[in-house]
């Protein structure tokens, strides 16, 4: 390649690719704004984010949907992700007890996780509470203001899970996330493979 069309490719890489190396994570910074790289028209366009972006349905149910947004820069995505947790009206636990917690996550932390999943229950159903004067104890339980749960339970591993398995749904039982991101990788080959070498190659992707 010619010294301006290699310099023109790895410019590309940093616009479009997250690398991951041994130790580290290069390029997660988003770049997608006018002027960040010399001769590229980063400016965001609405019919070219209208051309580019689509939403790939991996998996929907009574309880849970997974989805991948393709084509969307990173903070697009948070952007979307953010106003699903605002916008849309749904029932979520605000106060949370905790008697023993013998996880690996502190007790803040698994507060905030159980404060992220919605309630399947119909809003419009129940009272917002008055405004509390500082000082004053949070009320009882009230069917007309509120519901209340109950968590015991022990994240253990699967002994039925398989051996080469890497998925922690598949690994432990009674784990759960409420969130993830997966990457879509890229990956390049810088020399042919070929025979068994590839045979093997082909073996390490589903």
């Amino acid at each position: 390649l010619q010294p301006q069309a290699r310099v023109q490719m790895n410019v590309e890489e940093l616009r479009s690719r997250v690398g991951l190396q041994e130790y580290a994570v290069t390029n997660p910074s988003s770049t997608d704004f006018p002027g960040n790289y010399p001769g590229y028209d980063d400016s965001w366009s609405l019919d070219r984010f209208k051309q580019l972006f689509r939403v790939d349905v991996i998996q929907l149910d009574e309880e849970a949907m997974e989805f991948d947004m393709v084509g969307a820069d990173a903070a697009i995505t948070n952007a979307i992700r953010r106003i699903l947790l605002a916008e849309v009206p749904t029932m979520a636990i605000e106060k949370v007890y905790i008697h023993n917690n013998t996880s690996l996550i502190q007790d803040e932390v698994l507060a905030h996780r159980l404060g992220l999943i919605p309630i399947k229950a119909d809003p419009r159903k129940f009272k917002m509470l008055p405004p509390l004067a500082e000082g004053t104890e949070f009320p009882d339980p009230s069917p007309e203001h509120m519901l209340e749960f109950r968590l015991k339970v022990k994240c253990t591993r699967n002994p039925k899970a398989s051996k080469i398995s890497q998925e922690p749904s598949e690994l432990y039982l009674h784990s759960k996330a409420t969130a993830s991101y997966r990457l879509l990788p890229d990956i390049t080959l810088t020399r042919p493979v070929t025979g068994d070498k590839a045979d093997q190659l082909a073996k390490c992707f589903s």
